[in-house]
């Protein structure tokens, strides 16, 4: 009996869309698993990842983050243009338009997005989650305000490159207690291109995981600065979460002895309490013994975002962000930035990590 050899022929053009599939497998089985990810992708080949692609990212002065999504946004024209002139055929654009998506699914998680499916902050630090009440919720805040008050700073001659420097620093000795890899690349900021249309959307800064690339809005006031970079920062270090990036980058502030650094970190940390507890009545009275320069500098911020807000532009970027979040397992979404709160509590109420993490800070 004679067997004929039958050849078959995959389609080249079908490849990215097969590793696309792969890859979207793969990260249902991380979410699973967050201890191997951690472990594994996060610990050993993400700071390998870093340090590669912001190699080359940090000689350019310019953003390719927001030069690759403006061609992003491009090609669909330029594919529509060459149907009409070049007589391209719908099915080629197809082709084309198919294998960008899934080149672009595909880095975004092997460059950085299975991040998002690592250990939790609790979890990595040994810090113990906190069922507080309001007595002591209202205990740390008047903490915090007595802190706001202490660490005020003038940023009439504040350098940015210092303060750059100066965060490097503070990530560079908390490493070993935030569980970070240092130095994982370099961390150059970078101006947001089109800073005022995010900031018509309330956005202060971003992180490029394609390039590596840490953006600021050259929008943000001189007091808004080191948190923000701090936070953007944080995300390189393969931290995904909005709330833990805030997070860290109030422990790496705060534990600076630059006063700029202090006192921004505890100024915009400040105001996701006020927002947690305003149906507190209790509230108002330690707000109350804040220091007028510190109100002046809440209502400054305010003043000057809100001048800068486009509602459209605001809501749909919102929109976006939210299911951006939520498609990759962050259950709150956009409302996860609040939950910076829950890990200052867990923080300023885990006596025996407090006690570790001065020892270790010292």
């Amino acid at each position: 009996m004679n067997f004929s050899k039958t050849k078959t022929n995959f389609p080249g053009w079908l490849v990215l869309p097969a590793l696309a599939v792969l890859t979207f497998v793969l990260t249902e089985l991380a979410a699973r698993n967050s201890v191997w990810v951690e472990n594994v992708y996060t610990q050993k080949f993400y700071p390998v990842i870093a340090s590669g692609l912001s190699a080359v990212s940090s000689l350019v002065p310019f953003s390719l983050a927001d030069m690759f999504y403006v061609l992003l946004m491009v090609l669909p024209l330029v594919l529509f243009l060459l149907i009409g002139f070049k007589n391209m055929k719908w099915k080629t654009a197809g082709k084309i338009v198919m294998n960008t998506l899934a080149g672009v699914y595909i880095s975004f998680y092997l460059l950085w997005g299975f991040n998002y499916y690592r250990s939790d902050v609790n979890q990595r630090l040994g810090l113990i989650t906190q069922q507080p009440d309001s007595a002591e919720f209202l205990k740390v805040v008047e903490h915090l305000a007595n802190q706001l008050n202490t660490s005020y700073a003038e940023f009439d001659n504040f350098d940015k490159k210092t303060a750059d420097s100066l965060v490097e620093v503070s990530y560079r000795e908390l490493a070993p207690l935030l569980k970070i890899h240092y130095p994982a690349g370099k961390r150059p900021d970078k101006n947001i291109t089109f800073s005022r249309f995010f900031a018509g959307a309330g956005i202060s800064g971003y992180y490029g995981p394609f390039f590596n690339e840490i953006h600021v809005n050259k929008n943000l006031l001189p007091v808004e600065y080191p948190f923000i970079l701090a936070h953007e920062k944080a995300h390189q270090f393969g931290v995904t979460s909005e709330a833990e990036a805030s997070f860290y980058a109030w422990l790496v502030c705060t534990n600076s002895p630059s006063e700029h650094l202090r006192y921004s970190a505890d100024l915009y940390v400040f105001r996701y309490f006020l927002y947690h507890g305003r149906y507190l009545e209790q509230l108002s009275g330690i707000t109350s013994e804040l220091d007028d320069r510190v109100k002046a500098d809440f209502q400054k911020i305010r003043e000057h975002w809100m001048e800068l807000r486009n509602e459209k532009i605001d809501h749909a970027a919102s929109k976006m962000n939210d299911a951006y979040l939520k498609t990759n397992k962050v259950e709150k979404g956009i409302e996860d930035y609040h939950g910076v709160v829950k890990h200052v509590m867990d923080f300023s109420l885990d006596s025996a990590f407090q006690q570790k993490w001065n020892l270790n800070s010292e």
